[in-house]
Parts: structure tokens; sequence; C-alpha cells
């Protein structure tokens, strides 16, 4: 297994990691006042995939305005969002934003207090900062390669359980339900004395390993603009980053679990064995 932390990241200029940081934060903070303000009161939803799998008037508003002010700060750095797609040449740029405008729209719409606004900065090495507005604890968590990950301001740290008994590991539904082997996953963890949530916000589920609160998180299939945010505060704090393979990477193309590192090794066995069976 090749932890994440052991690969050298790319070097990046402090002022540009100082002005993405403060532009980064100010539009947290204008999702959470629009969230806040209309999240299960009217929400004008239609559906795309599946029946939970909406988009809202304050999807497109909050990436419409995202994009405004990234492309006024930033000029010439793409944009990739959730709903509106991405700018002409993300693929080939040195960097580019990702933005989730509301991360879990169906618990937004239904007025369940778990969703987030997600927006990082990306390089060939991962997310260089990544901010994630948590509207409804009224926390912004922000984190910017090297300097380490921040709640509201004050430094987060993540604190090693040291073993999964007794601890919480999150996973989400794929896009279409279940993903495959999810029941066995929740079945091993359960014989390991271990709780396994589903809350529908994969960029909360991964701040919760952050944040101490969970020691895990497994997310089967995702898109980066769901997670870039969050996994930046969670390498910063001291989270292990890996694929489905046990590699380190930060955003892997197929999979990606992101644990204290005690316990990876036994939260990726459970995964790969499940997946396999």
């Amino acid at each position: 297994m090749t932890l994440l932390s052991s690969r050298p990241m790319q070097p990046v200029e402090p002022g540009l990691l100082s002005r993405a940081l403060e532009v980064a934060g100010r539009l947290a903070n204008d999702a959470t006042d629009v969230i806040t303000a209309t999240a299960g009161r009217g929400a004008h939803p239609d559906t795309k995939d599946s029946p939970f799998d909406w988009v809202t008037d304050t999807d497109r508003t909050l990436e419409r305005h995202t994009r405004r002010v990234l492309t006024a700060e930033f000029p010439g750095v793409p944009v990739v969002g959730e709903e509106f797609g991405a700018d002409v040449g993300a693929d080939a740029a040195e960097y580019r934003w990702v933005v989730d405008p509301v991360d879990g729209t169906a618990n937004y719409v239904a007025g369940v207090p778990w969703c987030a606004y997600s927006l990082a900065l990306i390089d060939a090495s991962g997310p260089v900062v990544g901010v994630v507005a948590d509207p409804y604890r009224a926390q912004i968590y922000a984190a910017a390669r090297g300097r380490g990950a921040r709640a509201n301001g004050k430094p987060v740290r993540l604190v090693d359980r040291g073993s999964t008994a007794g601890a919480i590991v999150c996973t989400e539904l794929a896009r279409t339900g279940p993903w495959p082997g999810m029941g066995e996953f929740i079945e091993r963890a359960a014989a390991a004395h271990a709780g396994v949530r589903v809350l529908g916000s994969a960029a909360l589920s991964i701040a919760q390993v952050a944040l101490g609160h969970a020691t895990a998180a497994v997310l089967h299939s995702y898109h980066e603009w769901d997670v870039a945010g969050s996994v930046a505060m969670a390498i910063e704090a001291g989270a292990v980053v890996l694929d489905r393979r046990g590699e380190g990477t930060a955003l892997p193309a197929d999979g990606l679990l992101v644990a204290a590192p005690s316990v990876a090794e036994e939260v990726l066995a459970w995964w790969q064995e499940t997946v396999s069976a």
C-alpha cells in the first residue's frame, strides 16, 4: 500500500494559494447564505437520471455566481461544474476549478440538514485549495496545500483512533442505488464493531474523517467536483487517500478511500473483498 503522504506534491506559488483561499472562502460564505435561506422552502427541483438525482434553481444560481466570480478573479483558469460542465481547455489546463453548488441536493430539497457547497482548485497533483461550506452547522472548512486544514479558521488535525471498533465509517450510494458489494461491506464493518452511515453528501462524508467524527469514508464512485474540496481538507488533516487497489492518489479515477492511517488497510480490505466476491 502506497500512502499518499509519501508522494511529493507539486509546489504552488504562495500568492496563488492565498488568493484562491480568500476567493473560495468568500464564495462558500455566499453559498451558505443562499442554502440556509432556501432549503426545503419552495425549491423547484427537476430530476436527472433518477427520482433522487435532483437539480434545483439554487444549484444553477450558485454555480453561475461561482463561475462569474472565478472568471473575473482568475482569468484563464477554466471551471468545471456539476450543472454546466467544463470550460474549454479544462482537461489540459495547468489549474482548473471544480464546483458542486449543492452536494446532497435531495437532502436540500427535503429540508434534511445535511448538504454542502464544494469548491476546489486542482492541478496535476490533486487539490491545491479546497473549501467546503457546511451550512447547517455554520462551518466553513478550508485547506491549502502545505498550509493545513481549518474549520471556521481553527486548525484541524485528524486524531487517529487506532481501531475501527466503535467507530463510524461513511459511504454513499452510487447514482443508481447501492454499489456492488455494499451490503457485504456493511456486514464486514458490523463484524468489526464499526457503524456504517449513508448520509447523502460525499463532500461531508469525507470531511467527517478530517474532523475526526468518522474513521474512514469509502466512495465506490464519485465526481471530482463532489469531493475535491473535502479531499484537500482530509490530506492536510493527515488522512490517507487511496484508490481501490491501495495506491495513493489524491483523486483516483475509480473509487476513493479516505481514512485514518491506522485503519486504512483494514477498511480497504473490506472494500476489496466485497467488490471481488
